[in-house]
Parts: structure tokens; C-alpha cells; sequence
């Protein structure tokens, strides 16, 4: 079984060290790359500069409310950019607010959930998360270049 990528969108410390606590022991995680801005994201999918080099993501797990550019832009971004259009983009954030949800589907997210705010149960959403997207789904073989 081919074990996957995941592209972390994330600012806040203790998010990503959960993140990471969760799949430090994952059988169908390969790599998690974390980036902290919403410019840093746009460049590591595009491959520019430090990030030349990156393989593609299976998926992002995308915060909205990150800096130099929020989540609303980068998943319009990533929906609007030919070649890495495919990847699946899941909303990982803090916010329910009605206004974000609709703004994620309509900019085409592939799913939007609301981070747990009890640490067991972020880490057994982000485990969930990740035997969906990565066992259960088929994902596009449609890696760019």
C-alpha cells in the first residue's frame, strides 16, 4: 500500500504538534509537510523556490484564518491553478461560522471540519481524516511535474 503526503496549511504551534502527534505513528503517512502561511502554501504547491524540489501532495489540510494569505485565498487559488487543481482540500480550522462554510464549498473545497477543541478528539479527527482520504478514497493520479 502506497503511503501518503499531506500538505499541513497551519500557524499555530500547538495545531501542528498535534497534527503531527497524530500521524507520528500512522501506517498510511509517509510525509507531512507543514507550512505556516498562506504564501508559503501557494509556493509549495507551485514548487518555487525552497519548495522547488517538494513532491506533490495527496492532500492539504487547510486553517482559513492563517497570514499573508487566508485559507479562502489559497483554496481558490489552488481550485484555479490548472495543474494542481485535482488535489483534494480539506478545511481544518477553528471557525464554524456559516459565512466561512459556504465560502469554502463554493470555492470548491472538498470538505470543511471544524477542529475538535479537546486534544482526544482532535487527534481522532485528524485520524479519521487521514484513513479517509488516504484508504478509503481513490485519489487523482494526476500529479503535476
Amino acid at each position: 500500500m502506497k503511503k501518503g503526503h499531506i500538505l499541513l496549511v497551519e500557524d499555530n504551534e500547538g495545531d501542528i504538534l498535534l497534527t503531527q502527534e497524530a500521524f507520528e505513528h500512522s501506517s498510511l503517512v509517509d510525509k507531512l509537510s507543514v507550512v505556516r502561511n498562506g504564501k508559503e502554501a501557494m509556493d509549495f504547491l507551485t514548487k518555487k523556490g525552497k519548495y522547488a524540489h517538494e513532491a506533490p501532495p495527496d492532500f492539504v489540510l487547510l486553517d482559513v484564518n492563517i497570514p499573508k494569505k487566508n485559507g479562502h485565498e489559497v483554496l481558490r487559488f489552488i481550485k484555479n491553478t490548472e495543474n494542481i487543481k485535482h488535489i483534494p482540500v480539506v478545511m481544518f480550522t477553528t471557525s464554524s461560522t456559516p459565512k466561512d462554510i459556504s465560502m469554502a464549498y463554493e470555492n470548491h473545497a472538498n470538505c470543511y471540519i471544524t477542529k475538535p477543541v479537546d486534544v482526544k478528539s482532535f487527534q481522532t479527527t485528524v485520524s479519521q481524516i487521514e484513513k479517509f482520504w488516504l484508504s478509503l478514497v481513490q485519489l487523482s493520479p494526476n500529479h503535476y511535474a
